[in-house]
Protein backbone atom coordinates (compact mmCIF):
# COMPACT_ATOMS: atom_id res chain seq x y z
CA UNK A 1 0.00 0.00 0.00
CA UNK A 2 0.96 3.61 0.53
CA UNK A 3 1.91 3.39 4.22
CA UNK A 4 5.48 2.18 3.76
CA UNK A 5 8.12 3.23 1.24
CA UNK A 6 10.36 0.50 -0.16
CA UNK A 7 13.90 1.41 -1.10
CA UNK A 8 15.85 -0.95 -3.33
CA UNK A 9 19.60 -1.11 -2.75
CA UNK A 10 21.31 -2.56 -5.79
CA UNK A 11 24.83 -2.80 -7.14
CA UNK A 12 24.37 -2.00 -10.82
CA UNK A 13 27.92 -3.15 -11.60
CA UNK A 14 29.91 -5.86 -9.82
CA UNK A 15 33.16 -4.99 -11.64
CA UNK A 16 33.50 -8.62 -12.74
CA UNK A 17 33.10 -7.84 -16.42
CA UNK A 18 30.83 -10.14 -18.45
CA UNK A 19 30.92 -12.75 -15.66
CA UNK A 20 28.88 -10.48 -13.39
CA UNK A 21 26.25 -7.76 -13.41
CA UNK A 22 27.39 -4.74 -15.43
CA UNK A 23 25.99 -1.24 -15.77
CA UNK A 24 25.63 -1.64 -19.54
CA UNK A 25 24.25 -5.19 -19.29
CA UNK A 26 22.16 -6.97 -16.67
CA UNK A 27 22.38 -4.02 -14.27
CA UNK A 28 20.62 -1.82 -16.79
CA UNK A 29 18.14 -4.59 -17.66
CA UNK A 30 17.13 -5.06 -14.02
CA UNK A 31 16.49 -1.34 -13.53
CA UNK A 32 14.50 -1.19 -16.75
CA UNK A 33 12.31 -4.15 -15.72
CA UNK A 34 11.60 -2.86 -12.22
CA UNK A 35 11.58 0.83 -13.21
CA UNK A 36 8.96 2.53 -10.99
CA UNK A 37 8.18 -0.39 -8.68
CA UNK A 38 10.56 0.68 -5.86
CA UNK A 39 9.89 3.99 -4.13
CA UNK A 40 13.62 4.73 -4.17
CA UNK A 41 16.62 3.43 -6.11
CA UNK A 42 19.80 3.25 -3.99
CA UNK A 43 22.53 2.26 -6.46
CA UNK A 44 26.24 1.62 -6.15
CA UNK A 45 29.13 -0.70 -7.10
CA UNK A 46 29.97 -4.10 -5.66
CA UNK A 47 32.25 -7.06 -6.26
CA UNK A 48 34.19 -6.24 -3.10
CA UNK A 49 33.56 -3.62 -0.44
CA UNK A 50 36.77 -1.87 -1.43
CA UNK A 51 35.20 -1.01 -4.78
CA UNK A 52 32.22 0.71 -3.17
CA UNK A 53 34.24 2.39 -0.42
CA UNK A 54 37.39 3.24 -2.35
CA UNK A 55 39.86 5.48 -0.59
CA UNK A 56 40.92 8.84 -2.00
CA UNK A 57 44.28 7.27 -2.82
CA UNK A 58 42.66 5.21 -5.57
CA UNK A 59 39.61 7.19 -6.66
CA UNK A 60 38.42 10.77 -7.17
CA UNK A 61 35.34 12.26 -5.55
CA UNK A 62 32.16 10.94 -7.18
CA UNK A 63 33.97 8.01 -8.77
CA UNK A 64 30.80 5.91 -9.18
CA UNK A 65 29.04 8.41 -11.45
CA UNK A 66 29.85 6.72 -14.75
CA UNK A 67 28.29 3.48 -13.53
CA UNK A 68 25.05 4.78 -12.03
CA UNK A 69 24.12 7.80 -14.14
CA UNK A 70 21.81 5.75 -16.42
CA UNK A 71 19.35 4.91 -13.63
CA UNK A 72 17.38 8.18 -13.66
CA UNK A 73 16.75 7.76 -17.36
CA UNK A 74 14.94 4.47 -16.75
CA UNK A 75 12.90 5.29 -13.64
CA UNK A 76 10.73 8.14 -12.53
CA UNK A 77 11.44 7.39 -8.87
CA UNK A 78 14.11 9.17 -6.81
CA UNK A 79 17.70 7.95 -7.08
CA UNK A 80 20.47 8.14 -4.48
CA UNK A 81 24.06 6.99 -4.78
CA UNK A 82 27.42 7.36 -3.09
CA UNK A 83 31.00 8.12 -4.09
CA UNK A 84 32.66 9.90 -1.16
CA UNK A 85 31.06 13.26 -1.93
CA UNK A 86 32.71 15.90 0.26
CA UNK A 87 32.23 19.26 -1.48
CA UNK A 88 28.82 20.99 -1.64
CA UNK A 89 29.58 22.09 -5.20
CA UNK A 90 30.02 18.51 -6.38
CA UNK A 91 26.82 17.48 -4.61
CA UNK A 92 24.84 20.26 -6.27
CA UNK A 93 26.31 19.33 -9.66
CA UNK A 94 25.06 15.76 -9.21
CA UNK A 95 21.52 16.96 -8.60
CA UNK A 96 21.42 19.71 -11.24
CA UNK A 97 23.01 17.34 -13.75
CA UNK A 98 20.17 14.87 -13.28
CA UNK A 99 22.43 12.08 -12.02
CA UNK A 100 20.76 11.59 -8.64
CA UNK A 101 18.10 13.28 -6.53
CA UNK A 102 19.93 13.39 -3.22
CA UNK A 103 23.34 12.45 -1.95
CA UNK A 104 24.43 9.38 -0.02
CA UNK A 105 27.32 10.50 2.18
CA UNK A 106 28.36 7.98 4.83
CA UNK A 107 32.07 8.71 5.24
CA UNK A 108 31.60 12.49 4.80
CA UNK A 109 28.95 12.36 7.55
CA UNK A 110 31.35 10.52 9.82
CA UNK A 111 33.92 13.26 9.28
CA UNK A 112 31.31 15.96 9.87
CA UNK A 113 27.86 14.96 11.18
CA UNK A 114 26.72 18.58 10.73
CA UNK A 115 27.63 18.75 7.04
CA UNK A 116 24.02 19.39 5.87
CA UNK A 117 23.48 22.09 8.49
CA UNK A 118 26.67 23.88 7.53
CA UNK A 119 25.63 23.89 3.87
CA UNK A 120 22.17 25.14 4.76
CA UNK A 121 23.54 27.91 7.00
CA UNK A 122 26.17 29.12 4.53
CA UNK A 123 29.10 27.80 6.57
CA UNK A 124 30.70 25.66 3.88
CA UNK A 125 34.19 26.78 4.94
CA UNK A 126 33.59 25.08 8.29
CA UNK A 127 32.84 21.66 6.83
CA UNK A 128 35.30 19.09 8.15
CA UNK A 129 35.78 17.29 4.84
CA UNK A 130 36.46 13.57 4.73
CA UNK A 131 40.01 12.86 3.54
CA UNK A 132 39.17 9.39 2.21
CA UNK A 133 41.80 7.61 4.31
CA UNK A 134 39.39 4.77 5.20
CA UNK A 135 40.41 4.62 8.86
CA UNK A 136 36.68 4.26 9.50
CA UNK A 137 36.65 1.15 7.31
CA UNK A 138 39.66 -0.18 9.22
CA UNK A 139 37.79 0.16 12.51
CA UNK A 140 34.88 -1.78 11.08
CA UNK A 141 37.12 -4.50 9.67
CA UNK A 142 39.06 -4.79 12.94
CA UNK A 143 35.87 -4.98 14.97
CA UNK A 144 36.72 -1.97 17.14
CA UNK A 145 34.91 1.28 17.92
CA UNK A 146 34.48 3.51 14.89
CA UNK A 147 37.12 6.20 14.48
CA UNK A 148 37.86 9.01 12.04
CA UNK A 149 41.02 10.97 11.27
CA UNK A 150 39.16 14.24 10.83
CA UNK A 151 36.60 13.81 13.61
CA UNK A 152 38.06 12.52 16.90
CA UNK A 153 34.65 12.58 18.60
CA UNK A 154 33.31 9.86 16.29
CA UNK A 155 32.35 6.83 18.36
CA UNK A 156 32.66 8.75 21.63
CA UNK A 157 29.34 10.64 21.54
CA UNK A 158 27.69 8.22 23.96
CA UNK A 159 30.61 6.50 25.66
CA UNK A 160 32.38 9.73 26.67
CA UNK A 161 29.70 12.32 25.96
CA UNK A 162 31.80 14.10 23.33
CA UNK A 163 29.84 16.37 20.99
CA UNK A 164 31.38 17.04 17.56
CA UNK A 165 30.66 20.80 17.72
CA UNK A 166 30.36 21.63 21.42
CA UNK A 167 33.00 21.53 24.12
CA UNK A 168 32.84 22.72 27.75
CA UNK A 169 34.41 26.12 28.54
CA UNK A 170 37.54 26.39 30.67
CA UNK A 171 39.10 29.21 32.66
CA UNK A 172 41.18 31.50 30.37
CA UNK A 173 44.48 29.89 31.37
CA UNK A 174 47.58 30.46 29.29
CA UNK A 175 48.66 27.44 27.21
CA UNK A 176 51.78 26.85 25.14
CA UNK A 177 51.54 24.20 22.43
CA UNK A 178 54.91 23.20 20.97
CA UNK A 179 54.51 21.70 17.51
CA UNK A 180 51.95 22.29 14.77
CA UNK A 181 51.44 18.88 13.21
CA UNK A 182 48.06 17.14 13.36
CA UNK A 183 48.20 16.72 17.14
CA UNK A 184 49.45 20.25 17.82
CA UNK A 185 46.81 21.84 15.60
CA UNK A 186 44.03 19.74 17.13
CA UNK A 187 45.17 20.56 20.67
CA UNK A 188 45.33 24.27 19.86
CA UNK A 189 41.89 24.29 18.23
CA UNK A 190 40.10 22.38 20.98
CA UNK A 191 41.80 24.34 23.76
CA UNK A 192 41.03 27.57 21.94
CA UNK A 193 37.38 26.61 21.64
CA UNK A 194 37.31 26.09 25.39
CA UNK A 195 38.41 29.69 25.87
CA UNK A 196 42.04 29.26 26.91
CA UNK A 197 44.72 31.66 25.66
CA UNK A 198 46.72 29.47 23.29
CA UNK A 199 50.15 30.09 21.79
CA UNK A 200 51.44 27.61 19.20
CA UNK A 201 55.21 27.61 18.59
CA UNK A 202 56.74 25.45 15.86
CA UNK A 203 60.11 25.31 14.16
CA UNK A 204 58.92 25.11 10.55
CA UNK A 205 57.76 27.96 8.37
CA UNK A 206 54.46 26.21 7.56
CA UNK A 207 52.16 24.53 10.04
CA UNK A 208 51.23 20.93 9.36
CA UNK A 209 54.13 18.74 10.47
CA UNK A 210 53.88 15.24 9.02
CA UNK A 211 50.82 16.27 6.98
CA UNK A 212 52.98 18.50 4.81
CA UNK A 213 55.13 15.53 3.87
CA UNK A 214 52.65 12.69 3.66
CA UNK A 215 50.14 14.65 1.56
CA UNK A 216 52.74 14.93 -1.21
CA UNK A 217 52.74 11.16 -1.77
CA UNK A 218 50.78 9.70 -4.71
CA UNK A 219 47.03 9.85 -4.07
CA UNK A 220 47.27 11.43 -0.61
CA UNK A 221 46.70 15.12 -1.43
CA UNK A 222 43.33 15.10 0.37
CA UNK A 223 45.17 14.38 3.63
CA UNK A 224 46.12 18.06 3.57
CA UNK A 225 42.53 18.79 4.61
CA UNK A 226 43.51 17.77 8.16
CA UNK A 227 45.83 20.78 8.27
CA UNK A 228 43.75 23.17 6.19
CA UNK A 229 40.48 22.78 8.11
CA UNK A 230 42.19 23.29 11.45
CA UNK A 231 44.06 26.36 10.25
CA UNK A 232 40.79 27.76 8.88
CA UNK A 233 39.04 27.27 12.20
CA UNK A 234 42.00 28.55 14.22
CA UNK A 235 41.93 31.77 12.21
CA UNK A 236 38.43 32.38 13.60
CA UNK A 237 39.66 32.28 17.21
CA UNK A 238 41.13 35.56 18.54
CA UNK A 239 42.57 33.74 21.56
CA UNK A 240 44.93 31.53 19.51
CA UNK A 241 48.24 32.79 18.07
CA UNK A 242 50.63 30.82 15.85
CA UNK A 243 54.39 31.45 15.95
CA UNK A 244 56.14 29.81 12.97
CA UNK A 245 59.93 29.42 12.78
CA UNK A 246 60.04 29.44 16.56
CA UNK A 247 62.04 26.47 17.79
CA UNK A 248 61.73 26.18 21.57
CA UNK A 249 64.41 25.04 24.01
CA UNK A 250 63.60 23.79 27.50
CA UNK A 251 64.65 27.17 28.92
CA UNK A 252 62.42 28.96 26.40
CA UNK A 253 59.42 26.86 27.39
CA UNK A 254 60.06 27.10 31.12
CA UNK A 255 60.46 30.85 30.85
CA UNK A 256 57.32 31.36 28.80
CA UNK A 257 55.13 31.40 31.87
CA UNK A 258 52.33 29.21 30.57
CA UNK A 259 49.89 27.58 32.95
CA UNK A 260 49.92 24.46 30.76
CA UNK A 261 52.49 23.15 28.28
CA UNK A 262 51.48 20.68 25.57
CA UNK A 263 54.24 19.01 23.58
CA UNK A 264 53.31 17.81 20.08
CA UNK A 265 56.83 17.40 18.73
CA UNK A 266 56.10 14.33 16.63
CA UNK A 267 58.34 11.39 15.80
CA UNK A 268 61.13 10.32 13.44
CA UNK A 269 61.64 7.13 11.46
CA UNK A 270 64.03 4.57 12.92
CA UNK A 271 67.41 3.84 11.32
CA UNK A 272 68.04 0.43 12.90
CA UNK A 273 65.46 -1.59 10.97
CA UNK A 274 63.28 -2.30 14.00
CA UNK A 275 59.66 -2.63 12.96
CA UNK A 276 56.52 -4.60 13.63
CA UNK A 277 57.86 -8.08 12.95
CA UNK A 278 61.66 -7.83 12.99
CA UNK A 279 62.48 -6.47 16.43
CA UNK A 280 66.26 -6.98 16.44
CA UNK A 281 68.20 -3.71 15.92
CA UNK A 282 70.75 -3.92 13.13
CA UNK A 283 73.41 -1.63 11.71
CA UNK A 284 72.50 -0.18 8.31
CA UNK A 285 75.18 2.47 7.83
CA UNK A 286 74.18 4.92 5.12
CA UNK A 287 70.59 3.74 4.83
CA UNK A 288 67.89 6.38 4.42
CA UNK A 289 64.50 6.77 6.04
CA UNK A 290 61.31 8.41 4.73
CA UNK A 291 62.36 11.54 6.64
CA UNK A 292 65.50 11.73 4.49
CA UNK A 293 63.53 11.28 1.27
CA UNK A 294 61.15 14.09 2.20
CA UNK A 295 64.14 16.26 3.07
CA UNK A 296 65.51 15.81 -0.46
CA UNK A 297 68.21 13.17 0.08
CA UNK A 298 69.84 11.94 -3.13
CA UNK A 299 68.64 8.55 -4.36
CA UNK A 300 70.90 6.64 -6.72
CA UNK A 301 71.35 3.16 -8.14
CA UNK A 302 68.81 0.39 -7.62
CA UNK A 303 66.52 1.29 -4.73
CA UNK A 304 65.38 -1.18 -2.10
CA UNK A 305 62.55 -0.15 0.24
CA UNK A 306 62.20 -2.32 3.32
CA UNK A 307 58.70 -2.24 4.79
CA UNK A 308 58.19 -3.50 8.32
CA UNK A 309 55.53 -0.91 9.16
CA UNK A 310 52.95 -2.26 6.69
CA UNK A 311 50.72 0.79 6.29
CA UNK A 312 50.90 3.34 3.46
CA UNK A 313 54.42 4.77 3.63
CA UNK A 314 56.63 2.16 1.95
CA UNK A 315 54.17 1.42 -0.83
CA UNK A 316 53.56 5.11 -1.58
CA UNK A 317 57.31 5.85 -1.61
CA UNK A 318 57.91 2.91 -3.93
CA UNK A 319 55.23 4.23 -6.28
CA UNK A 320 56.70 7.74 -6.24
CA UNK A 321 60.28 6.61 -6.86
CA UNK A 322 59.25 4.22 -9.62
CA UNK A 323 57.36 7.07 -11.23
CA UNK A 324 60.57 9.11 -11.15
CA UNK A 325 62.31 6.42 -13.16
CA UNK A 326 64.12 4.53 -10.40
CA UNK A 327 64.61 0.76 -10.37
CA UNK A 328 62.71 -0.11 -7.17
CA UNK A 329 62.47 -3.34 -5.19
CA UNK A 330 60.00 -3.55 -2.32
CA UNK A 331 60.87 -6.04 0.45
CA UNK A 332 58.67 -7.01 3.41
CA UNK A 333 58.48 -9.84 5.98
CA UNK A 334 54.73 -10.02 5.35
CA UNK A 335 53.17 -12.15 2.62
CA UNK A 336 51.79 -9.12 0.77
CA UNK A 337 52.68 -5.46 0.32
CA UNK A 338 51.33 -2.86 2.76
CA UNK A 339 49.65 -5.65 4.70
CA UNK A 340 47.79 -3.45 7.21
CA UNK A 341 45.89 -1.80 4.36
CA UNK A 342 43.78 -4.94 4.24
CA UNK A 343 41.82 -3.18 6.96
CA UNK A 344 41.38 0.03 4.96
CA UNK A 345 40.20 -2.01 1.94
CA UNK A 346 43.20 -0.78 -0.05
CA UNK A 347 45.65 -3.68 -0.09
CA UNK A 348 44.67 -5.12 -3.45
CA UNK A 349 44.79 -1.69 -5.04
CA UNK A 350 48.24 -0.98 -3.55
CA UNK A 351 49.72 -4.22 -4.78
CA UNK A 352 48.22 -3.82 -8.25
CA UNK A 353 49.50 -0.24 -8.49
CA UNK A 354 53.06 -1.31 -7.60
CA UNK A 355 53.01 -4.16 -10.10
CA UNK A 356 51.78 -1.79 -12.80
CA UNK A 357 54.53 0.67 -11.86
CA UNK A 358 57.19 -1.99 -12.41
CA UNK A 359 58.20 -2.30 -8.75
CA UNK A 360 59.78 -5.68 -7.98
CA UNK A 361 58.07 -7.31 -5.01
CA UNK A 362 59.86 -9.61 -2.56
CA UNK A 363 57.66 -10.79 0.28
CA UNK A 364 58.15 -13.02 3.36
CA UNK A 365 61.76 -11.99 3.91
CA UNK A 366 63.74 -10.01 6.45
CA UNK A 367 66.47 -7.64 5.37
CA UNK A 368 69.48 -8.58 7.49
CA UNK A 369 72.28 -6.49 6.01
CA UNK A 370 73.50 -4.11 3.35
CA UNK A 371 77.05 -4.08 2.02
CA UNK A 372 79.03 -4.04 -1.23
CA UNK A 373 76.12 -2.69 -3.23
CA UNK A 374 73.65 -5.40 -2.28
CA UNK A 375 70.98 -6.10 0.32
CA UNK A 376 70.98 -9.52 1.93
CA UNK A 377 67.84 -11.12 3.33
CA UNK A 378 66.56 -14.29 4.91
CA UNK A 379 63.30 -16.19 4.62
CA UNK A 380 60.79 -14.97 7.19
CA UNK A 381 59.72 -18.57 7.82
CA UNK A 382 62.85 -20.71 7.66
CA UNK A 383 65.61 -18.20 8.32
CA UNK A 384 67.47 -19.43 5.24
CA UNK A 385 69.66 -16.96 3.36
CA UNK A 386 68.17 -15.67 0.13
CA UNK A 387 69.88 -14.32 -3.01
CA UNK A 388 71.27 -10.81 -2.58
CA UNK A 389 69.44 -7.89 -4.21
CA UNK A 390 71.47 -5.13 -5.96
CA UNK A 391 71.04 -1.93 -3.96
CA UNK A 392 72.47 1.54 -4.33
CA UNK A 393 70.00 3.14 -1.90
CA UNK A 394 68.33 1.35 1.00
CA UNK A 395 65.24 3.02 2.49
CA UNK A 396 64.00 1.76 5.87
CA UNK A 397 60.27 2.21 6.49
CA UNK A 398 60.00 0.16 9.66
CA UNK A 399 59.17 1.96 12.90
CA UNK A 400 59.21 5.44 14.45
CA UNK A 401 60.43 6.84 17.76
CA UNK A 402 59.00 9.84 19.63
CA UNK A 403 60.81 13.16 19.54
CA UNK A 404 60.48 13.56 23.30
CA UNK A 405 63.77 15.09 24.40
CA UNK A 406 62.04 18.36 25.25
CA UNK A 407 59.56 16.52 27.44
CA UNK A 408 62.30 14.87 29.49
CA UNK A 409 64.20 18.14 29.77
CA UNK A 410 61.09 19.90 31.07
CA UNK A 411 59.80 17.17 33.37
CA UNK A 412 59.78 18.66 36.85
CA UNK A 413 60.32 22.22 35.60
CA UNK A 414 56.75 22.82 34.44
CA UNK A 415 53.75 22.19 36.68
CA UNK A 416 51.32 21.13 33.94
CA UNK A 417 53.15 19.24 31.20
CA UNK A 418 51.71 16.78 28.68
CA UNK A 419 52.66 14.96 25.50
CA UNK A 420 50.16 14.31 22.72
CA UNK A 421 50.22 12.54 19.38
CA UNK A 422 53.34 10.91 17.98
CA UNK A 423 55.45 12.57 20.69
CA UNK A 424 53.62 10.32 23.15
CA UNK A 425 53.24 7.23 20.94
CA UNK A 426 53.90 7.12 17.18
CA UNK A 427 50.85 5.85 15.36
CA UNK A 428 48.36 6.86 12.68
CA UNK A 429 47.30 10.44 12.13
CA UNK A 430 43.88 9.49 13.47
CA UNK A 431 45.42 8.34 16.75
CA UNK A 432 47.53 11.50 17.02
CA UNK A 433 44.49 13.72 16.62
CA UNK A 434 42.44 11.65 19.06
CA UNK A 435 45.20 11.90 21.65
CA UNK A 436 45.34 15.68 21.36
CA UNK A 437 41.58 16.09 21.42
CA UNK A 438 41.22 13.91 24.51
CA UNK A 439 43.84 15.98 26.34
CA UNK A 440 42.20 19.27 25.40
CA UNK A 441 38.65 18.16 26.19
CA UNK A 442 39.52 16.52 29.50
CA UNK A 443 41.87 19.26 30.84
CA UNK A 444 40.56 20.35 34.23
CA UNK A 445 37.58 18.02 34.07
CA UNK A 446 36.85 15.37 36.66
CA UNK A 447 37.46 11.84 35.34
CA UNK A 448 34.27 10.26 34.09
CA UNK A 449 33.54 6.53 33.83
CA UNK A 450 32.73 5.27 30.37
CA UNK A 451 29.00 5.07 29.77
CA UNK A 452 27.61 1.74 28.68
CA UNK A 453 24.36 0.94 26.94
CA UNK A 454 23.56 -1.84 29.46
CA UNK A 455 24.48 -1.39 33.14
CA UNK A 456 26.39 -4.23 34.81
CA UNK A 457 24.36 -6.71 36.84
CA UNK A 458 25.09 -6.98 40.54
CA UNK A 459 24.02 -10.11 42.36
CA UNK A 460 22.19 -13.14 41.06
CA UNK A 461 20.69 -13.21 37.59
Amino acid sequence: GDTCAVALRMAVDELHGPLGITADGEGRDIVAMLADLPDLWDVNLAGALGNDSKSARFSPEGFQEDYIRFVKGLSGKPVVSVGRFTSPERMVAQIKGGIQDFIGAARPSIADPFLPAKIREGRADEIRECIGCNICRAANNEGVSLRCTQNPTMGEEWRKGWHPERIAPHAPDKVLVVGAGPAGLEAALSLGRRGLEVSVAFAERQAGGRINRESTLPGLATWGRVRDWRLTMLAKLPNVTLYPESAMSADDVAGFGADHVVLATGSVWRRDGVGVLGMTPRAFAGALTPDDIFAGAKVSGPVVIYDDEHYFMAGALAERLAGQGHDVTYVTPQNMVSAWTVYTDEQGFVQARLIEAGVKLQVARYVTGWADGAVVAECAYTGRDLPAVPCGTLILATGRVPVDGLYHALNGRVASLARVGDCLMPSSMADAIYSAHAYARELGEAPQPLRRELPPHHGAV
